[in-house]
C-alpha cells in the first residue's frame, strides 16, 4: 500500500536552540538510541547530526544542531554556521529552550534568525522536571510574547515526560508523503564518526572545564577482525597545548585508560560486538583557530 495515499506523514525536523538545551538527549530519547553525543558542557554538538525516527503515522528525519549563539572564534562561527543551515533545510523548525535556565542573548539571537524563515516553529520547552509550575506557566507565556510557534509542549528529555505529546504536535505539522528512509535506518551518518564523537563525548565528560573546545578527534584505523568478531580501533584526541594533553593522560596514563575504558562501552553498543580500543593523544597547536586543521577534523 502506498503510505502516501493513507495519511502516512514525513518530513525533515530541525531542533535548534541555545547550548544546553538538551537538544541531543531529546533525539536519543526520541531514536530510542544513542547517535548524538551530550555533556553539561556548552558547544558539545559540533556536527549536524541525522536522525531517523519511525513512527506507525509518520517517519521524522531530525537534524540535531549545535547550539546557536552569537559567535567570533572560526570554530564556534563554523559550528553555529552548520546550525542556520538545517533551517533552511527543515519542514519545521522545532525549538528547544531551557525552562529551568533561560538563556535570553542566544535565544533572542535565534529568533530573530527564525522570522527570516518561512517554517513553522514548535517550542520545546524542556527540563520542567526542574522547576515548578508557576514557573513553567510564566515561561510559557512569555514565549507566547515573543515568537508565533504553532505549539508549545512543555517536556523533560531526560525523564520522557511529555515526549510523546511533542511527537503528536510535530506530525500534525509535517507535510504528508512517503518515507524518505528504509524502516531499518538509524542515521545517514557513518560508524567511524558516530565512534569519533563517543571518543570525544567521554573525553569532555571525563576532564576539567578548558578541555572541551580544544578536542578533536580522528579514527586513524578501523577494522574487523573476524576471527574473534572484534572491531579493532586506533583512534587520535587531538589537543591545543602540552598542557591539555597531561590532562588528558593524567598520571600514570589513568585519565587516558579512564576515557578509553568508557568510550568502549559504549562503542561495543553501538556496533553490537566487542571492540579493541587504542587512543593516542597528540598536540596540534591552535587547532580550532587553523582554518586547514577545522577542515581536517570535519568543520
Amino acid at each position: 500500500m502506498d503510505k502516501a495515499k493513507t495519511g502516512f506523514k514525513s518530513g525533515f525536523v530541525a531542533i535548534v536552540g541555545a547550548p544546553n538545551a538538551g537538544k541531543s538527549t531529546l533525539l536519543n530519547r526520541i531514536l530510542g538510541q544513542k547517535i548524538s553525543i551530550t555533556s553539561k558542557k556548552p558547544q558539545t554538538t559540533r556536527n549536524r547530526i541525522l536522525g531517523i525516527a519511525h513512527n506507525p503515522n509518520s517517519q521524522m528525519v531530525f537534524l540535531d544542531t549545535p547550539g546557536i549563539h552569537k559567535a567570533s572564534k572560526p570554530l564556534n562561527v563554523r559550528i553555529v554556521d552548520v546550525a542556520l543551515t538545517a533551517l533552511a533545510e527543515a519542514d519545521l523548525v522545532l525549538f528547544m529552550a531551557d525552562a529551568s535556565a533561560p538563556r535570553p542573548e542566544a535565544e533572542n539571537f535565534l529568533i530573530g534568525k527564525l522570522r527570516n524563515q518561512k517554517t513553522q516553529s514548535i517550542l520545546a520547552l524542556n527540563k520542567i522536571d526542574l522547576i515548578k509550575k508557576s514557573r513553567l506557566l510564566e515561561a510559557m507565556a512569555r514565549w507566547a510574547q515573543l515568537y508565533p510557534f504553532v505549539a508549545q509542549v512543555p517536556i523533560s528529555a531526560k525523564t520522557g515526560q511529555q515526549v510523546e505529546v511533542l511527537i503528536r504536535e510535530m506530525e500534525k505539522v509535517l507535510p504528508e508523503g512517503p518515507p524518505f528512509y528504509p524502516p531499518d535506518s538509524l542515521t545517514d551518518l557513518p560508524e567511524k564518526f558516530l565512534v569519533a564523537e563517543l571518543i570525544r563525548e567521554k573525553a569532555i565528560r571525563l576532564t576539567g572545564q578548558e578541555i572541551p573546545y580544544a578536542v578533536a578527534v580522528t579514527i586513524e584505523s578501523f577494522r574487523q577482525d573476524e576471527r574473534d568478531n572484534m572491531v579493532i580501533i586506533n583512534a587520535t584526541i587531538h589537543v591545543e597545548r602540552s598542557s591539555q594533553k597531561g590532562i588528558i593522560i593524567g598520571r600514570g596514563g589513568k585519565k587516558l585508560r579512564q576515557i578509553g575504558k568508557a568510550a568502549r562501552v559504549s562503542i561495543e553498543k553501538l556496533l553490537g560486538c566487542k571492540v579493541y580500543l587504542e587512543l593516542f593523544v597528540r598536540v596540534q597547536k591552535n587547532w580550532s583557530k587553523d582554518t586547514k586543521a577545522l577542515r581536517k577534523f570535519g568543520y
